[in-house]
Protein backbone atom coordinates (compact mmCIF):
# COMPACT_ATOMS: atom_id res chain seq x y z
CA UNK A 1 0.00 0.00 0.00
CA UNK A 2 1.23 3.50 -0.73
CA UNK A 3 0.14 7.10 -0.38
CA UNK A 4 0.75 9.98 -2.78
CA UNK A 5 0.29 13.63 -1.82
CA UNK A 6 -1.42 15.48 -4.67
CA UNK A 7 -2.19 18.74 -2.89
CA UNK A 8 -1.73 20.75 0.31
CA UNK A 9 1.89 19.59 0.42
CA UNK A 10 3.85 22.66 1.46
CA UNK A 11 0.79 24.88 1.00
CA UNK A 12 -2.67 25.34 2.49
CA UNK A 13 -5.07 24.52 -0.34
CA UNK A 14 -5.85 21.64 -2.68
CA UNK A 15 -5.99 18.82 -0.12
CA UNK A 16 -5.82 15.49 -1.97
CA UNK A 17 -4.06 12.39 -0.68
CA UNK A 18 -4.27 9.21 -2.79
CA UNK A 19 -4.04 5.81 -1.12
CA UNK A 20 -3.56 2.74 -3.33
CA UNK A 21 -3.98 -0.59 -1.56
CA UNK A 22 -2.28 -3.86 -2.46
CA UNK A 23 -5.72 -5.01 -3.64
CA UNK A 24 -5.65 -2.26 -6.24
CA UNK A 25 -8.23 -0.02 -4.60
CA UNK A 26 -7.72 3.73 -5.05
CA UNK A 27 -9.04 5.93 -2.23
CA UNK A 28 -8.70 9.72 -2.31
CA UNK A 29 -8.66 11.45 1.05
CA UNK A 30 -10.34 14.79 0.22
CA UNK A 31 -10.58 16.26 -3.26
CA UNK A 32 -9.86 19.95 -2.78
CA UNK A 33 -9.33 22.83 -5.18
CA UNK A 34 -6.17 24.89 -5.24
CA UNK A 35 -6.99 28.53 -4.50
CA UNK A 36 -5.44 31.97 -4.67
CA UNK A 37 -2.92 31.83 -7.52
CA UNK A 38 -4.85 33.25 -10.46
CA UNK A 39 -4.31 31.51 -13.80
CA UNK A 40 -1.72 29.21 -12.21
CA UNK A 41 -4.49 27.90 -9.93
CA UNK A 42 -6.69 27.06 -12.91
CA UNK A 43 -3.94 24.97 -14.50
CA UNK A 44 -3.16 23.19 -11.22
CA UNK A 45 -6.84 22.29 -10.76
CA UNK A 46 -7.10 20.86 -14.29
CA UNK A 47 -4.01 18.69 -13.84
CA UNK A 48 -4.86 15.03 -13.22
CA UNK A 49 -2.31 12.67 -11.74
CA UNK A 50 -4.46 9.60 -12.45
CA UNK A 51 -7.54 8.69 -14.45
CA UNK A 52 -10.62 9.65 -12.37
CA UNK A 53 -12.55 6.62 -13.63
CA UNK A 54 -9.97 4.43 -11.85
CA UNK A 55 -10.80 6.03 -8.50
CA UNK A 56 -12.95 3.85 -6.24
CA UNK A 57 -13.77 6.18 -3.35
CA UNK A 58 -13.37 9.73 -2.11
CA UNK A 59 -13.45 10.05 1.66
CA UNK A 60 -14.22 13.62 2.64
CA UNK A 61 -13.25 15.24 5.94
CA UNK A 62 -15.38 18.36 5.45
CA UNK A 63 -17.07 20.62 2.92
CA UNK A 64 -14.65 23.53 2.53
CA UNK A 65 -13.79 24.00 -1.15
CA UNK A 66 -10.06 23.50 -0.59
CA UNK A 67 -11.00 19.98 0.54
CA UNK A 68 -14.04 19.20 -1.64
CA UNK A 69 -14.02 21.60 -4.58
CA UNK A 70 -12.78 19.28 -7.35
CA UNK A 71 -15.31 16.49 -6.86
CA UNK A 72 -17.51 17.81 -9.73
CA UNK A 73 -14.43 18.02 -11.98
CA UNK A 74 -13.50 14.42 -11.24
CA UNK A 75 -17.13 13.48 -11.92
CA UNK A 76 -16.96 15.34 -15.23
CA UNK A 77 -13.79 13.38 -16.10
CA UNK A 78 -15.39 9.99 -15.41
CA UNK A 79 -15.32 9.33 -11.65
CA UNK A 80 -18.32 7.20 -10.64
CA UNK A 81 -17.22 5.78 -7.29
CA UNK A 82 -18.61 6.84 -3.93
CA UNK A 83 -18.06 10.01 -1.90
CA UNK A 84 -18.25 9.09 1.77
CA UNK A 85 -18.68 11.79 4.45
CA UNK A 86 -20.87 12.86 7.37
CA UNK A 87 -24.50 13.86 6.80
CA UNK A 88 -23.83 17.55 7.53
CA UNK A 89 -20.89 17.57 5.10
CA UNK A 90 -23.13 16.16 2.39
CA UNK A 91 -25.77 18.82 3.07
CA UNK A 92 -23.19 21.60 2.85
CA UNK A 93 -21.54 20.19 -0.29
CA UNK A 94 -24.92 20.22 -2.02
CA UNK A 95 -24.95 24.03 -1.87
CA UNK A 96 -21.22 24.77 -1.86
CA UNK A 97 -20.28 22.76 -4.94
CA UNK A 98 -23.20 24.17 -6.93
CA UNK A 99 -22.11 27.66 -5.89
CA UNK A 100 -18.56 26.83 -6.97
CA UNK A 101 -19.87 25.65 -10.34
CA UNK A 102 -21.71 28.95 -10.76
CA UNK A 103 -18.50 30.85 -10.02
CA UNK A 104 -16.60 28.71 -12.55
CA UNK A 105 -19.19 29.50 -15.23
CA UNK A 106 -19.33 33.21 -14.37
CA UNK A 107 -15.56 33.69 -14.27
CA UNK A 108 -15.07 31.77 -17.52
CA UNK A 109 -17.74 33.86 -19.25
CA UNK A 110 -15.91 37.10 -18.48
CA UNK A 111 -12.51 35.56 -19.18
CA UNK A 112 -13.71 34.41 -22.62
CA UNK A 113 -14.92 37.92 -23.43
CA UNK A 114 -11.37 39.12 -22.83
CA UNK A 115 -9.93 36.26 -24.92
CA UNK A 116 -12.33 37.05 -27.75
CA UNK A 117 -11.08 40.64 -27.91
CA UNK A 118 -7.55 39.23 -28.16
CA UNK A 119 -8.54 36.86 -30.97
CA UNK A 120 -8.07 33.78 -28.76
CA UNK A 121 -10.37 30.73 -28.64
CA UNK A 122 -12.71 30.32 -25.64
CA UNK A 123 -11.97 28.02 -22.72
CA UNK A 124 -14.39 25.82 -20.82
CA UNK A 125 -15.06 26.15 -17.08
CA UNK A 126 -13.45 23.46 -14.97
CA UNK A 127 -17.00 22.31 -14.23
CA UNK A 128 -20.53 23.66 -14.27
CA UNK A 129 -23.44 23.85 -11.87
CA UNK A 130 -24.93 20.76 -13.54
CA UNK A 131 -21.72 18.78 -12.95
CA UNK A 132 -21.91 19.78 -9.28
CA UNK A 133 -25.55 18.74 -9.03
CA UNK A 134 -24.98 15.39 -10.76
CA UNK A 135 -21.99 14.44 -8.60
CA UNK A 136 -24.17 14.63 -5.47
CA UNK A 137 -25.68 11.29 -6.58
CA UNK A 138 -22.38 9.68 -5.51
CA UNK A 139 -22.49 10.96 -1.91
CA UNK A 140 -23.07 8.59 1.00
CA UNK A 141 -23.80 10.18 4.38
CA UNK A 142 -22.47 8.37 7.45
CA UNK A 143 -23.22 9.09 11.09
CA UNK A 144 -20.22 10.06 13.25
CA UNK A 145 -18.64 7.53 15.63
CA UNK A 146 -19.85 4.49 13.69
CA UNK A 147 -17.74 2.20 11.55
CA UNK A 148 -18.94 2.06 7.98
CA UNK A 149 -17.96 -0.99 5.96
CA UNK A 150 -17.00 0.13 2.46
CA UNK A 151 -16.15 -3.40 1.32
CA UNK A 152 -14.57 -6.56 2.73
CA UNK A 153 -11.19 -4.86 3.09
CA UNK A 154 -12.08 -1.25 3.98
CA UNK A 155 -13.85 0.35 6.93
CA UNK A 156 -14.11 4.03 7.80
CA UNK A 157 -15.06 5.93 10.93
CA UNK A 158 -15.71 9.67 11.29
CA UNK A 159 -14.88 11.48 14.55
CA UNK A 160 -15.88 15.10 15.17
CA UNK A 161 -12.92 17.43 14.50
CA UNK A 162 -14.66 20.67 15.54
CA UNK A 163 -13.44 22.62 12.51
CA UNK A 164 -16.77 23.29 10.79
CA UNK A 165 -20.25 21.84 10.71
CA UNK A 166 -19.89 18.14 9.82
CA UNK A 167 -16.09 18.11 9.85
CA UNK A 168 -14.46 14.89 10.98
CA UNK A 169 -11.23 13.02 11.46
CA UNK A 170 -11.16 10.01 9.14
CA UNK A 171 -9.96 6.67 10.47
CA UNK A 172 -9.54 4.24 7.56
CA UNK A 173 -9.01 0.57 8.35
CA UNK A 174 -7.36 -1.37 5.54
CA UNK A 175 -7.25 -5.17 5.74
CA UNK A 176 -4.46 -6.63 3.60
CA UNK A 177 -3.94 -10.39 3.81
CA UNK A 178 -5.46 -10.47 7.29
CA UNK A 179 -3.30 -7.60 8.62
CA UNK A 180 -5.16 -4.45 9.67
CA UNK A 181 -3.56 -1.04 9.09
CA UNK A 182 -5.24 2.06 10.50
CA UNK A 183 -4.68 5.38 8.72
CA UNK A 184 -5.81 8.54 10.51
CA UNK A 185 -6.41 11.76 8.62
CA UNK A 186 -7.41 14.77 10.69
CA UNK A 187 -8.43 17.05 7.84
CA UNK A 188 -8.53 20.46 9.52
CA UNK A 189 -8.47 20.49 13.32
CA UNK A 190 -10.89 22.83 15.07
CA UNK A 191 -10.50 24.70 18.32
CA UNK A 192 -11.42 23.45 21.79
CA UNK A 193 -13.46 26.62 22.41
CA UNK A 194 -15.19 27.15 19.06
CA UNK A 195 -17.92 29.79 19.24
CA UNK A 196 -20.56 27.43 17.83
CA UNK A 197 -19.42 23.83 17.64
CA UNK A 198 -18.54 21.11 20.08
CA UNK A 199 -14.79 20.71 20.69
CA UNK A 200 -12.89 18.02 18.76
CA UNK A 201 -13.34 14.46 20.05
CA UNK A 202 -10.53 11.96 20.56
CA UNK A 203 -10.13 9.66 17.57
CA UNK A 204 -9.03 6.00 17.48
CA UNK A 205 -5.37 5.07 17.68
CA UNK A 206 -3.81 4.89 14.24
CA UNK A 207 -0.67 3.41 12.70
CA UNK A 208 -0.14 6.24 10.21
CA UNK A 209 -1.29 9.81 10.77
CA UNK A 210 -1.85 12.62 8.25
CA UNK A 211 -2.47 15.94 9.97
CA UNK A 212 -2.68 19.62 9.16
CA UNK A 213 -0.25 22.39 10.15
CA UNK A 214 -1.92 25.62 8.99
CA UNK A 215 -1.13 27.48 12.22
CA UNK A 216 1.89 25.36 13.04
CA UNK A 217 3.91 28.43 14.03
CA UNK A 218 1.24 30.71 15.51
CA UNK A 219 -0.92 31.15 18.59
CA UNK A 220 -4.38 32.71 18.55
CA UNK A 221 -5.46 35.62 20.71
CA UNK A 222 -7.93 34.91 23.51
CA UNK A 223 -11.65 34.79 22.76
CA UNK A 224 -12.74 37.55 25.12
CA UNK A 225 -10.21 39.94 23.62
CA UNK A 226 -11.49 39.08 20.15
CA UNK A 227 -15.11 39.72 21.09
CA UNK A 228 -14.23 43.07 22.66
CA UNK A 229 -12.20 44.00 19.56
CA UNK A 230 -15.08 43.10 17.22
CA UNK A 231 -17.49 45.31 19.13
CA UNK A 232 -14.93 48.13 19.33
CA UNK A 233 -14.34 48.07 15.56
CA UNK A 234 -18.09 48.09 14.86
CA UNK A 235 -18.62 51.11 17.12
CA UNK A 236 -15.56 52.99 15.88
CA UNK A 237 -16.36 52.50 12.19
CA UNK A 238 -20.13 52.85 12.18
CA UNK A 239 -20.74 55.28 15.06
CA UNK A 240 -17.60 57.43 15.34
CA UNK A 241 -16.52 57.48 11.68
CA UNK A 242 -20.09 56.94 10.39
CA UNK A 243 -18.69 54.56 7.77
CA UNK A 244 -19.14 51.02 6.56
CA UNK A 245 -17.44 48.01 8.06
CA UNK A 246 -16.73 45.33 5.45
CA UNK A 247 -16.13 41.87 6.90
CA UNK A 248 -14.86 39.42 4.24
CA UNK A 249 -15.90 36.08 5.62
CA UNK A 250 -16.14 32.47 4.55
CA UNK A 251 -19.82 31.78 3.90
CA UNK A 252 -19.73 28.53 5.86
CA UNK A 253 -18.81 28.63 9.53
CA UNK A 254 -17.10 31.99 9.92
CA UNK A 255 -20.14 34.01 8.87
CA UNK A 256 -22.36 32.11 11.30
CA UNK A 257 -19.85 32.69 14.12
CA UNK A 258 -19.73 36.45 13.52
CA UNK A 259 -23.53 36.63 13.25
CA UNK A 260 -23.86 34.64 16.48
CA UNK A 261 -21.62 37.11 18.36
CA UNK A 262 -23.47 40.11 16.93
CA UNK A 263 -26.72 38.39 17.95
CA UNK A 264 -25.41 38.13 21.52
CA UNK A 265 -24.32 41.79 21.50
CA UNK A 266 -27.83 42.69 20.30
CA UNK A 267 -29.48 40.64 23.06
CA UNK A 268 -27.21 42.29 25.63
CA UNK A 269 -28.00 45.79 24.35
CA UNK A 270 -24.38 46.44 23.32
CA UNK A 271 -24.79 46.55 19.54
CA UNK A 272 -25.33 49.99 17.98
CA UNK A 273 -28.69 50.33 16.18
CA UNK A 274 -27.19 50.03 12.73
CA UNK A 275 -28.16 47.64 9.93
CA UNK A 276 -26.14 44.42 9.64
CA UNK A 277 -26.17 42.74 6.23
CA UNK A 278 -25.14 39.19 5.35
CA UNK A 279 -24.63 39.58 1.62
CA UNK A 280 -24.03 36.06 0.35
CA UNK A 281 -26.66 33.68 -1.05
CA UNK A 282 -24.43 30.78 -0.05
CA UNK A 283 -24.17 32.02 3.54
CA UNK A 284 -27.95 32.43 3.71
CA UNK A 285 -28.50 28.83 2.56
CA UNK A 286 -25.72 27.55 4.82
CA UNK A 287 -27.27 29.22 7.85
CA UNK A 288 -30.45 27.23 7.21
CA UNK A 289 -28.35 24.04 7.24
CA UNK A 290 -26.75 25.09 10.53
CA UNK A 291 -30.23 25.40 12.00
CA UNK A 292 -30.93 21.80 10.88
CA UNK A 293 -27.89 20.39 12.69
CA UNK A 294 -28.23 22.12 16.06
CA UNK A 295 -27.11 18.90 17.76
CA UNK A 296 -23.54 19.82 16.80
CA UNK A 297 -23.65 23.13 18.69
CA UNK A 298 -21.69 23.43 21.91
CA UNK A 299 -23.23 23.73 25.37
CA UNK A 300 -22.98 27.53 25.44
CA UNK A 301 -24.97 27.93 22.20
CA UNK A 302 -27.59 25.48 23.40
CA UNK A 303 -27.95 27.56 26.56
CA UNK A 304 -28.46 30.71 24.49
CA UNK A 305 -31.12 28.88 22.46
CA UNK A 306 -33.16 28.24 25.62
CA UNK A 307 -34.12 31.94 25.53
CA UNK A 308 -33.37 32.75 21.86
CA UNK A 309 -34.57 30.09 19.45
CA UNK A 310 -32.65 31.62 16.53
CA UNK A 311 -29.03 32.56 17.35
CA UNK A 312 -28.58 33.62 13.70
CA UNK A 313 -31.29 36.27 13.55
CA UNK A 314 -32.02 39.57 15.31
CA UNK A 315 -33.85 42.84 14.70
CA UNK A 316 -31.22 44.75 12.70
CA UNK A 317 -29.91 41.76 10.73
CA UNK A 318 -30.77 41.40 7.05
CA UNK A 319 -29.91 38.47 4.76
CA UNK A 320 -29.33 39.50 1.15
CA UNK A 321 -29.81 37.10 -1.78
CA UNK A 322 -30.87 39.29 -4.69
CA UNK A 323 -27.99 40.81 -6.66
CA UNK A 324 -29.85 44.13 -7.06
CA UNK A 325 -30.21 44.41 -3.29
CA UNK A 326 -26.47 43.75 -3.04
CA UNK A 327 -25.74 46.59 -5.47
CA UNK A 328 -27.94 48.94 -3.43
CA UNK A 329 -25.60 48.46 -0.47
CA UNK A 330 -22.80 50.08 -2.46
CA UNK A 331 -25.04 52.98 -3.45
CA UNK A 332 -26.12 53.58 0.15
CA UNK A 333 -24.17 56.05 2.32
CA UNK A 334 -25.58 54.89 5.67
CA UNK A 335 -23.26 53.39 8.29
CA UNK A 336 -23.62 49.61 8.34
CA UNK A 337 -21.83 46.28 8.65
CA UNK A 338 -21.57 44.12 5.51
CA UNK A 339 -20.53 40.49 5.96
CA UNK A 340 -19.79 38.95 2.58
CA UNK A 341 -17.85 36.11 0.97
CA UNK A 342 -15.18 35.20 0.17
CA UNK A 343 -12.95 35.26 3.24
CA UNK A 344 -9.73 35.53 1.23
CA UNK A 345 -11.28 38.40 -0.79
CA UNK A 346 -10.56 36.57 -4.05
CA UNK A 347 -14.10 36.13 -5.36
CA UNK A 348 -17.75 36.73 -4.66
CA UNK A 349 -19.68 39.85 -3.77
CA UNK A 350 -17.13 41.03 -1.23
CA UNK A 351 -14.82 42.11 -4.06
CA UNK A 352 -17.48 44.57 -5.22
CA UNK A 353 -17.87 45.90 -1.68
CA UNK A 354 -14.11 46.32 -1.37
CA UNK A 355 -13.90 48.06 -4.74
CA UNK A 356 -16.58 50.52 -3.66
CA UNK A 357 -15.31 51.19 -0.13
CA UNK A 358 -11.55 50.78 0.39
CA UNK A 359 -10.78 54.25 -1.02
CA UNK A 360 -12.79 55.95 1.75
CA UNK A 361 -11.07 56.59 5.12
CA UNK A 362 -14.45 56.52 6.88
CA UNK A 363 -14.71 52.81 6.15
CA UNK A 364 -12.95 49.77 7.61
CA UNK A 365 -12.16 46.22 6.50
CA UNK A 366 -11.99 43.46 9.09
CA UNK A 367 -10.49 40.08 8.19
CA UNK A 368 -11.67 37.24 10.42
CA UNK A 369 -9.89 34.27 8.87
CA UNK A 370 -6.79 32.94 7.19
CA UNK A 371 -5.75 34.43 3.85
CA UNK A 372 -3.42 32.26 1.79
CA UNK A 373 -0.26 33.92 0.42
CA UNK A 374 -0.72 35.89 -2.80
CA UNK A 375 -4.50 36.25 -2.34
CA UNK A 376 -6.00 39.74 -2.42
CA UNK A 377 -6.73 39.39 1.29
CA UNK A 378 -3.12 38.56 2.11
CA UNK A 379 -1.87 41.55 0.11
CA UNK A 380 -4.26 43.93 1.85
CA UNK A 381 -3.36 42.56 5.28
CA UNK A 382 0.35 42.85 4.52
CA UNK A 383 -0.07 46.62 4.20
CA UNK A 384 -0.20 47.08 0.43
CA UNK A 385 -1.87 50.38 -0.32
CA UNK A 386 -2.14 50.22 -4.10
CA UNK A 387 -4.11 47.23 -5.29
CA UNK A 388 -6.12 46.17 -8.34
CA UNK A 389 -9.71 44.91 -8.13
CA UNK A 390 -11.44 43.81 -11.32
CA UNK A 391 -8.53 45.33 -13.23
CA UNK A 392 -9.07 48.78 -11.72
CA UNK A 393 -6.50 50.49 -9.44
CA UNK A 394 -7.46 51.37 -5.86
CA UNK A 395 -5.54 53.21 -3.17
CA UNK A 396 -6.49 51.89 0.25
CA UNK A 397 -7.52 54.60 2.71
CA UNK A 398 -9.89 52.48 4.80
CA UNK A 399 -8.68 51.12 8.15
CA UNK A 400 -7.58 47.47 7.94
CA UNK A 401 -8.02 45.07 10.88
CA UNK A 402 -7.56 41.37 11.51
CA UNK A 403 -8.85 39.16 14.32
CA UNK A 404 -7.17 35.74 14.42
CA UNK A 405 -9.34 34.28 17.19
CA UNK A 406 -12.15 33.58 14.74
CA UNK A 407 -10.06 31.04 12.87
CA UNK A 408 -11.60 27.59 12.54
CA UNK A 409 -8.09 26.09 12.70
CA UNK A 410 -6.44 25.29 15.99
CA UNK A 411 -3.10 26.98 16.68
CA UNK A 412 0.02 24.88 17.26
CA UNK A 413 -0.69 24.39 20.96
CA UNK A 414 -4.33 23.46 20.40
CA UNK A 415 -3.46 21.05 17.57
CA UNK A 416 -0.62 19.37 19.44
CA UNK A 417 -2.71 19.06 22.61
CA UNK A 418 -5.43 17.38 20.54
CA UNK A 419 -2.97 14.84 19.14
CA UNK A 420 -2.26 13.69 22.69
CA UNK A 421 -5.24 11.35 22.20
CA UNK A 422 -2.73 9.25 20.21
CA UNK A 423 0.09 7.17 21.66
CA UNK A 424 3.01 8.71 19.79
CA UNK A 425 5.22 5.62 19.98
CA UNK A 426 2.58 3.54 18.17
CA UNK A 427 2.53 5.78 15.10
CA UNK A 428 4.87 4.43 12.44
CA UNK A 429 4.94 7.68 10.44
CA UNK A 430 3.33 11.10 10.74
CA UNK A 431 2.75 13.26 7.65
CA UNK A 432 2.38 17.02 8.01
CA UNK A 433 0.22 18.62 5.31
CA UNK A 434 -1.87 21.76 4.77
CA UNK A 435 0.69 24.29 5.92
CA UNK A 436 3.41 26.43 4.40
CA UNK A 437 7.01 25.34 4.89
CA UNK A 438 7.79 27.60 7.83
CA UNK A 439 4.67 26.50 9.70
CA UNK A 440 5.30 22.80 8.99
CA UNK A 441 8.92 22.95 10.12
CA UNK A 442 8.07 24.75 13.35
CA UNK A 443 5.23 22.33 14.10
CA UNK A 444 7.40 19.29 13.30
CA UNK A 445 9.95 20.41 15.90
CA UNK A 446 7.19 20.80 18.48
CA UNK A 447 5.72 17.36 17.76
CA UNK A 448 9.14 15.74 18.08
CA UNK A 449 9.41 17.20 21.58
CA UNK A 450 6.05 15.54 22.32
CA UNK A 451 7.40 12.15 21.34
CA UNK A 452 6.30 11.82 17.73
CA UNK A 453 8.96 10.29 15.50
CA UNK A 454 9.37 9.67 11.77
CA UNK A 455 7.71 12.95 10.82
CA UNK A 456 7.56 13.58 7.07
CA UNK A 457 6.94 16.87 5.28
CA UNK A 458 5.78 15.53 1.91
CA UNK A 459 6.35 17.44 -1.31
CA UNK A 460 3.78 17.74 -4.10
CA UNK A 461 3.21 14.32 -5.75
CA UNK A 462 5.67 12.59 -3.42
CA UNK A 463 4.87 8.94 -2.64
CA UNK A 464 5.46 6.84 0.47
CA UNK A 465 5.06 3.16 1.16
CA UNK A 466 2.75 2.28 4.05
CA UNK A 467 3.91 -1.03 5.44
CA UNK A 468 1.42 -3.21 7.35
CA UNK A 469 1.24 -2.44 11.07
Amino acid sequence: MNIQFLGAAGEVTGSKHLITTDHGKKILMDCGSFQGKGLETDQMNRELSFAPEELDHIILTHAHIDHSGLIPYYYKQGFRGSVICTHATRDLCAIMLTDSGFIQEHDTHWFNKKRSRQGLPPVEPIYTQKDAQHCMELFIGVAPNRKFRIDNNLKVKFTNSGHMLGSAVVTLEVDEMGTMTRIGYTGDIGRPDNYLLRPPDAFPQCDYLITESTYGDRLHQDKQGAEDELLRIVKYTCVEKKGKLIIPSFAIGRTQEVVYLLNNFYNEGKLPRIPIYVDSPLAVNATDIFRMHYDQFNFEVQQVMENDNDPFGFGTLHYIKNVNDSKKLNQSKEPCVIISASGMMEAGRVKHHLANNVDNPANSVLAVGYCAPRTLGARILSGEKDISIFGNPHHIKADIYKIDAFSGHGDYKEMSDYLECQQADKIKKLFLVHGDEEAREHYARLLKKKGFKNIALPEHQEQFELKPA
